[in-house]
């Protein structure tokens, strides 16, 4: 009994939005098994738990519900590098095909940098909480005009405390942020193609993994605006290939600078190229190769961390 009490004190608030979004799954699967949007016209899961593509948010609402309906998705994803090794997970419930809420968790093993900074085995664990609101045009129907589906969103981020806690105070970071953005996404029905940029103001190093924001030797600590590109085009009804760009704010760089570590801490843009296939309606799978610049190249001899990414998603 009271390790039970215990368990249930420490689940964290994503944790019991996970459990939530998984029931409510369960219930919507047979309402909307016959309804629902066309293949891959709702993206599939970012790592961060919005519908988009796999690194950048789009404007369009996840789950298969369309206008006057409720749905969910959930999705299971890992990318693999040549020093580092990210798991993501997460939930997120579409509302009329209007509104999104979405809640996620990142699984960062830090690998080598872990080992060299005495803390061998060492995990960021990151969560997530995010909201989308459809503001103006619609995907599908304005597919012959050149009118973007457009969409703001807002997300809010918590680094869980870990062994580096000390490390991300002495650069003046915070473990939690909050980043806002606004996505444009247009697609072109007949001719299979789909473009999205997004404009993301924030403070997150690494996405969050390495905190937000740093103040160590001067370092700029406002948010900054930072583009992202994803397009992909349509193979066949059920295949989609394509290509996205995250530019990565640099704050840590000039932080790392002032504790001794030259451009030790400095950031990359991330990258990948991807193909999505659908083989059902409720059911999507995602490979790409991934090309996250440096991380963290004071202890990685300034590799580049490329390597694959795998996503799993359902939605109903």
């Amino acid at each position: 009994m009271h390790n039970a009490q215990r368990l249930h004190r420490h689940r964290t608030p994503a944790a019991i939005l996970l459990a939530l979004g998984s029931a409510a799954l369960l219930a919507h699967a047979p309402a909307h098994a016959d309804t629902g949007k066309l293949l891959l016209t709702g993206g599939v899961s970012t790592i961060d738990g919005a519908a988009g593509g796999g690194l950048s948010p789009w404007a369009l609402i996840g789950s298969q519900a369309t206008a006057g309906e409720t749905g969910v998705s959930t999705y299971l994803s890992h990318a693999r590098t040549q020093d580092y090794r990210l798991n993501a997970y997460g939930v997120a419930v579409g509302l009329n095909d209007r509104v999104e809420l979405s809640v996620g968790r990142q699984d960062f093993d830090t690998g080598i940098t872990g080992t060299l900074l005495g803390l061998p085995g060492l995990h960021l664990k990151q969560d997530i909480l995010g909201a989308k609101l459809r503001v103006a045009g619609d995907a599908v129907l304005d597919s012959d005009s050149l009118m973007p589906q457009i969409a703001v969103g807002v997300q809010a981020k918590r680094l869980g405390s870990s062994g580096l806690d000390a490390t991300l105070k002495a650069l003046g970071a915070k473990r939690t942020g909050t980043d806002f953005y606004v996505s444009a996404t247009k697609l072109f029905l007949a001719q299979g193609l789909l473009v999205n940029g997004t404009l993301r103001a924030t403070k997150a190093n690494q996405g969050g993994l390495l905190g937000h924001g740093a103040t160590l030797g001067g370092a700029d600590n406002g948010y900054e605006l930072m583009p992202e590109l994803s397009v992909a085009y349509l193979l066949r009804k059920d295949v989609a290939v394509g290509f996205e760009v995250r530019a990565m704010p640099d704050k840590l760089n000039k932080a790392g600078a002032a504790a001794g570590l030259g451009n030790g801490l400095r950031a990359g843009n991330w990258k990948d190229i991807f193909i999505a296939w659908a083989p059902s309606k409720n059911a999507s799978i995602t490979l790409a190769y991934v090309d996250l610049g440096t991380v963290v190249p004071a202890t990685t001899k300034n590799r580049k961390q490329t390597g694959a990414y795998l996503s799993a998603q359902l939605a109903f």
